[in-house]
């Protein structure tokens, strides 16, 4: 007699439920899919990656192991799609993750729905929305005459402009030498006359036609159509969380600050000015920004990494500028980026964001190079992010001490498509983090100019020990409540001011190269091996490893080029830094490096009754589905 009240309240109590979490829970950007992780024993994708050096990772056989991988992720995501019960449209990879692409952008309630679905699947580790990342946005422009002297931020420090970072010093040591540098970013304008014959063909990662703007998807021209937003594009769903924007032509710009053509009488002067280099232009973002799947994607191919149903890239980058994040914390999808460019010998140096407030992905992301905007005295411009995971800092300009306190590089006119060439239109300024990072990406190409052998960590690891003093200026120290221009510490805008001279210097240091582990067996004994490390001038002095993470070991022959560590009997994930240090007189030189090992037991063989693997919150579904059907069932006897 109680049946239909109970099953009434039990209804009623679960559409109260429902509303709460609906009303409590942000509607959020819309998701064009779903970026899944699987559990190590199962995921195909990161087995394919791991256990490479920079030297196989273009290699015919680690392109085929990869293409065997996506093929059962592939199988693997259209079954773990459909026993969840989430709609796709097809499946594929982003980055070594792998893609669910929705037949239509979801967002709100039934976005998280079909999150909570995924998550509760036994294969899946963890699920991240495909949303739109935005660029590093360059605030208000006017175009300017292109004249070298007017480009302050390359200049030798200078009363009112402390924060040049020295760059004809660095030019009397090395003009850089042949090295490519990819710019992950709008694309490019091939047209640009500054630009002739610094550009490699490079590749359109944009897969959605309405974001990409160019009437195609993904396609072998990284050319940039424009990026503009009107007013009525803001009535389409797809981009109502978008504002209405000019075209910003920012891939053009970076490529103007790292390499525009230098001594040829027109324009702006590029950080690297060799002939030989070459920019690798990766287009992954168009209207209002970038898929992260097509970030993620662009940015492993920049590396030289595979990426399927894309050729292999010739013409792998040593160096990465990427310059777009989104406002959450790095997630597993972007670290596993970082870490798969960095295990394949790239650079990734990235902009420190435009928030005024605390880093966010991929900044906070582990391995990468994140800088941080100055103004010319020094001080934190007003816009730029800041916290203790900056690297360092370099200028971004700021526009509250004037159009000329802006940078000026390669630019165009057209305030929708691109504009017909005219010698003011072709140049612009420009200020944000986006412009900052660059200048640090193109002074790593400096580097490596010198010495081929310096890591990504090196690399990092140079510049800032080369970095000047931050600047006091008459601005209160950053903080929290204090976030606009400031005066920077080492705790909010990273070790000091980019110098492109003292890092150009202790390039020629040494280059501790330590050899790759993966992953081991609990209780494994596992030698650390740095004997790879080299000296260009002299020899290496010492070695030391020390242990940065993980349960507490005893590191064995800490002191010799080849160690060891026999790991407890537990599964978790170790970091061990090496650090080696020459014999140059008189003052010794010191590299580092850090190599990862995760300790893991292999999968259990499934069991006759299939539930073994299932994880804790597949079985606590299970359990209370049970429990509500008896409910259900003593209610209608």
């Amino acid at each position: 007699m109680f049946a239909r009240p109970v099953s009434r309240l039990l209804a009623g109590l679960l559409a109260v439920i429902a509303l709460s979490a609906q009303a409590g829970q942000p509607v959020g950007p819309p998701a064009y899919g779903l970026i899944v992780g699987y559990r190590a024993e199962v995921d195909t994708l990161q087995a394919a990656t791991r256990d490479r050096g920079p030297w196989k990772a273009n290699s015919a056989h680690v392109r085929d192991r990869w293409q065997e991988a996506v093929a059962q992720g592939r199988d693997r995501s259209q079954r773990v799609a459909k026993e969840a019960g989430v709609r796709v449209k097809e499946v594929g990879e982003a980055g070594s993750a792998a893609l669910l692409r929705f037949e239509a952008p979801m967002r709100g309630q039934a976005l998280a729905d079909a999150m909570r679905r995924l998550r509760l699947h036994p294969d899946v580790a963890w699920v991240q929305p495909n949303v739109i990342e935005r660029r590093a946005q360059a605030l208000p422009t006017t175009p300017n005459d292109p004249l070298f002297a007017q480009q302050w931020h390359l200049q030798a420090p200078s009363f009112g402009y402390e924060s040049g970072i020295n760059l004809p010093s660095a030019w009397a040591i090395t003009a850089g030498a042949a090295s490519v540098i990819a710019v992950v970013d709008t694309g490019v304008r091939f047209d640009h006359p500054d630009l002739a014959g610094r550009l490699l063909v490079g590749y359109d990662f944009v897969s959605e036609i309405h974001i990409a703007n160019d009437g195609s998807g993904r396609d072998p021209d990284p050319s940039d159509p424009g990026d503009w937003v009107t007013q009525a594009d803001l009535s389409d769903p797809l981009f109502q969380e978008c504002e209405v924007a000019d075209s910003s032509w920012h891939g053009t710009f970076i490529a103007g600050q790292l390499a525009a053509l230098t001594n040829n009488g027109l324009g702006v002067a590029g950080v690297n000015r060799t002939p030989a280099t070459r920019v690798l232009p990766v287009r992954v973002a168009g209207k209002c920004g970038a898929l992260v799947s097509d970030l993620l994607d662009g940015a492993r191919w920049a590396a030289g990494l595979p990426v399927a149903g894309v050729p292999a890239n010739p013409n792998p980058a040593r160096v990465i500028n990427l310059s777009f994040g989104g406002g959450a914390a790095c997630s597993p999808d972007y670290q596993r980026m970082v870490d798969d460019v960095t295990n394949a010998g790239a650079l990734l140096v990235v902009a420190a964001g435009n928030n005024a407030g605390p880093l966010t992905r991929p900044a906070d992301c582990r391995g990468v190079m994140p800088v941080a905007a100055v103004a010319p005295n020094g001080a934190k411009a007003w816009y730029s992010s800041f916290g203790p995971q900056v690297a360092l800092s370099a200028p971004g300009g700021s526009d509250v001490f004037g159009q000329t306190a802006m940078l000026l590089s390669t630019d165009n006119s057209g305030l929708q498509g691109p504009a017909p060439y005219d010698a003011n239109g072709y140049y612009g300024r420009k200020q944000g983090t986006s412009f900052s990072a660059p200048l640090a990406a193109g002074v790593a190409t400096l580097m490596l100019g010198i010495n081929a052998s310096l890591t990504p960590a090196d690399l990092i690891d140079r510049m800032k020990r080369a970095s000047r003093p931050h600047e006091v200026t008459p601005n209160a120290v950053c903080s929290v409540s204090n976030p606009a221009t400031c005066t920077c510490t080492a705790d909010t805008c990273g070790t000091g001011l980019l110098d492109a001279a003292a890092s150009v210097q202790l390039a020629s240091g040494p280059a501790a190269i330590i050899q790759r582990i993966g992953s081991v067996t609990p209780g494994a004994t596992v030698a650390l091996d740095g004997s790879a490390s080299v000296a260009l001038s002299g020899g290496i002095a010492s070695y030391q490893w020390t242990q940065l993470s993980g349960p507490a070991v005893t590191i064995v022959n800490a002191n010799q080029a080849v160690a060891g560590v026999t790991l407890p009997q537990v599964e978790a994930r170790y970091e061990f830094q090496l650090q080696v240090t020459d014999n140059t007189t008189p003052t010794a030189l010191t590299g580092a490096d850090i190599v990862s090992v995760t300790a893991a037991y292999p999968p259990a063989a499934p069991s006759g009754g299939g539930g073994g693997g299932m994880g804790w919150a597949w079985g606590l579904a299970l359990w209370a589905w049970v429990l509500a059907l008896g409910w259900a069932r003593r209610a209608r006897s």
